[in-house]
């Protein structure tokens, strides 16, 4: 497929420049502001994974897979670190606000950022629905009398007020949010350990019991583990935000490289570590781990006081949390497409180094997605919630397939860009894009994530044409501008 010129004037991102990671960017209204320090940058990249999806619905996994579930969160958290590798590979070298999208729109084509930021756009937009509806459910719980729609609006009120002060504003709330349900999951483990070991007063060392017992490790064999493992995957949505909020800190480069290396392992003993602790103190099929949770229900089998409350307290912190960084990303990623020529321009405007029209029409699309579920639930909502199923998926395969090109023009004209580096590359970047298509299959296997799979490609399909076609027009109309030019060369001075 031929490529335009997406170096040209109209293709590229003004907002993307930054400092080369020795000092500070200069104050300059025409970019995005640089208000983001290391201590949030660390922050966001841990706490980006770590959502309600975690908290309760890693419960259904358990239920479906058994024991047997660490290893799928394994192997999904293992591509996650691949994929995070590779975001921060790029976005070390050359951070941008539109993050992937940028990148695969220089490497692969117009076509390919447009389809990739906007499919990314609408599912952070329609998480922000389904996790204000969420995070309003456990208000009316506390607050019987009240109404759900009061606590949305509120909620979306507070978040879209947050993200159009300056983005200082958006990585303390966004810092504070993720230490806590950081501290939430530290202290969740160290607990389970010391029942493990038979060393929390009251509890007695439950040995290998409930890992081998009631069925064994994979009591419900393949096809359990194949549910597991699509559950855990969808689990780890929000690791893209920090290669986004990389580009308006203070030092870019060092910065999301710091935070994608920190990252890395605190992902593996955060996710694979509490589901190791949940299966070895409780029987997989204990109906609490879906009813309750599945921290909820270890922390009552330790009769630790008040369990539900405490981690509905933690689950509501998660969804707040994602609310926040998510109206961020899908703001900064509309300013992004816009700004490369690739959406309404009306949005492509700053003021005070925020793009504030973009974060009010990211915001208000999100809070229509919720006016959709109260009115049409069983229809419109659910029918976004099926578009962007396998949304992640699709970009985590536009990723790595711009990272095979845009490393290698790295090493070939920059290599001293290359300050985070894929392992073993390009073998273990061609790995995960064969994972992605692998889960993506794997999709096909159950009616639920079949129609989410069927909705999401025709979905990618119609954005991957509208881009196609910009594409193709773009080259038409700056052909005749080249030639213009060319022929003005060519003519002999009078």
């Amino acid at each position: 497929m031929n490529r335009t010129p997406a170096s040209s004037a109209p293709e590229r991102e003004p907002t993307d420049k930054v400092t080369d990671g020795d000092g500070a960017g200069a104050a300059n209204p025409a970019h995005l502001g640089q208000g983001l320090k290391q201590r949030h940058l660390s922050m966001i990249a841990l706490g980006g994974v770590i959502g309600a999806g975690l908290f309760v619905g890693s419960g259904a996994g358990i239920a479906a897979a058994g024991p047997s579930i660490v290893c799928a969160y394994a192997v999904s958290g293992l591509l996650v670190m691949l994929v995070m590798r590779m975001l921060g590979e790029m976005a070390a070298a050359n951070p941008a606000s539109g993050s992937f999208s940028v990148h695969a729109d220089r490497s692969i084509g117009p076509w390919a950022g447009f389809t990739a930021g906007w499919m990314f756009w609408l599912l952070l937009c329609v998480a922000v629905a389904a996790e204000a509806i969420g995070a309003a459910d456990i208000m009316v719980g506390w607050f019987p009398d009240t109404e759900s729609w009061m606590w949305v609006a509120l909620f979306m009120v507070i978040f879209t007020g947050t993200n159009l002060a300056a983005v200082s504003n958006f990585g303390e709330f966004e810092f504070w949010f993720a230490a806590m349900k950081v501290a939430a999951i530290a202290i969740f483990l160290i607990l389970g350990v010391l029942a493990i070991v038979g060393a929390l007063p009251g509890s007695d060392a439950p040995g290998t019991d409930n890992l081998t017992g009631d069925g064994g490790f994979m009591p419900n064999g393949v096809d359990g583990l194949v549910v597991g493992l699509l559950a855990s995957v969808f689990a780890f949505g929000g690791l893209e935000t920090v290669t986004i909020a990389a580009a308006e800190s203070e030092h870019p480069r060092k910065g999301v490289a710091k935070a994608v290396r920190t990252a890395m392992w605190r992902i593996g003993l955060f996710y694979v570590g509490s589901m190791l602790i949940i299966v070895t103190l409780i029987p997989w099929d204990n109906p609490a781990v879906v009813g309750d949770g599945p921290y909820v229900a270890v922390l009552n089998h330790l009769d630790i006081p008040a369990a539900g409350e405490t981690m509905n307290v933690i689950v509501l912190i998660a969804l707040l949390s994602a609310m926040n960084a998510n109206i961020y990303g899908s703001s900064r990623m509309a300013y992004s497409l816009v700004s490369r020529g690739q959406g309404p321009r009306f949005l492509n405007v700053l003021s005070g180094g925020v793009p504030r029209r973009a974060v009010i029409a990211s915001a208000a699309f999100g809070f229509l997605a919720v006016l959709f579920n109260y009115w049409w639930p069983e229809t419109i909502f659910k029918w976004l919630l099926n578009m962007v199923g396998a949304a992640v998926l699709v970009v985590w395969a536009f990723i790595a397939a711009t990272q095979l090109s845009v490393r290698r023009q790295l090493e070939r004209d920059a290599p001293e860009k290359l300050i985070v580096r894929m392992w073993l590359f390009p073998y273990l970047t061609w790995v995960a894009l064969a994972g992605t298509i692998g889960v993506l299959l794997l999709m096909l296997r159950e009616d639920d994530t079949r129609t989410q799979l069927f909705f999401t490609a025709g979905l990618t399909v119609v954005f991957a044409i509208v881009g196609y076609v910009r594409q193709r027009t773009a080259a038409a109309a700056s052909a005749p501008q080249s030639n213009d030019t060319a022929k003005t060369k060519d003519t002999p001075a009078g």
